[in-house]
């Protein structure tokens, strides 16, 4: 086991690789001078070279990969071009946001999905079934942000439930904190939400079907016991699989979302970043949920080795 978790360790260091060198080509591959576009229509050739030696566009490539993947190794992603700040201190200040409507998001998602699916496989043909499946198919038909319209016209504007906008602390109080992100994690959750179910109920009427289940029920388990510690432990290797998956269609909601309920986090970091051109955020960002969907599909190989022993070799 530990051999195997060494191994995909290693694995992780040339895919990051291959990510920081595309991230820091983001200033070498778009179209155009990214110094004349920084700088605007009315910027003088001093203000172009300005922002060229900021950006060190002026060095060689491998030369200023060099500097900038030593001050990444070091926790240094470069300074921001509008606002004169460090890059990470810009993500740390945004981090809390966005980590709460991850985590909130997770958590809804896994407790309400997972059960769904369960149960849509344990009535296979039924309508309770039927109305998983539509779900799901819904889940995939809406867009995100087509959501969070509907969600803030209904519990926002006409009932006026919940709030349209905006991010409360959790040290501001639990309540308030929880009622800024009901919304926007049902918004975020819902594609992710469907892949899981799905997956899950496939996962477990393969698993249904098997000798030993049938075995479990000719001795009388309770269906919970069938359900739980039988069906779900074998079941979990593709429910784990497309948990980690789906933590793309999370990072690349986060951004739509937190732009629809203005949400000061790093999503709404990186639309200003990208309207404003400022380069050094967005490569800064991009490693960032480069590493973080890294490190995620680690944690879920490693998690195969608890669930499924064959994975060890």
């Amino acid at each position: 086991m530990l051999v195997y978790i060494i191994r995909r360790l290693l694995a992780t260091i040339p895919v990051m690789g291959i990510v920081a060198i595309f991230v820091f080509s983001l200033l070498y591959i778009a179209p155009g001078d990214p110094a004349a576009i920084i700088a605007g229509d009315l910027a003088t050739a001093d203000d172009i070279a300005r922002i060229h030696r900021q950006l060190g566009l002026d060095e060689p490539f491998l030369l200023r990969f060099g500097h900038w993947l030593w001050g990444v190794l070091h926790g240094d992603l470069g300074i921001s071009i509008f606002t004169n700040l460090p890059v990470t201190q810009l993500i740390g200040q945004r981090l809390e946001p966005t980590l709460a409507l991850t985590v909130t998001t997770l958590i809804l998602t896994l407790l309400f999905a997972i059960p769904l699916g369960i149960v849509a496989a344990w009535k296979v043909g039924t309508w309770i079934d039927r109305s998983v499946m539509i779900f799901a198919v819904l889940g995939f038909s809406i867009p995100s942000f087509v959501l969070a319209y509907l969600l803030i016209l209904t519990f926002s504007v006409e009932l006026d439930l919940l709030p349209v906008q905006g991010y409360v602390s959790i040290r501001a109080g639990f309540l308030p904190f929880i009622e800024h992100l009901i919304l926007p994690s049902i918004a975020l959750g819902l594609i992710y939400g469907a892949l899981i179910a799905r997956v899950t109920r496939a996962s477990m009427l393969e698993v249904l079907s098997q000798d030993y289940i049938r075995t479990a029920q000719a001795k009388g388990l309770a269906n919970s016991q069938i359900l739980i510690r039988h069906a779900l432990k074998n079941a979990a290797v593709p429910i784990v699989t497309v948990v980690g998956i789906g933590v793309a269609l999370l990072i690349s909601g986060v951004i739509v979302t937190e732009t629809v309920f203005a949400i000061p986090g790093i999503g709404r970091l990186t639309v200003d970043a990208i309207l404003r051109r400022d380069y050094p955020i967005i490569q800064g960002v991009i490693l960032l949920f480069s590493a973080v969907y890294v490190l995620v599909n680690l944690a879920v190989d490693i998690s195969y080795t608890l669930l499924d022993p064959r994975a060890r070799y």
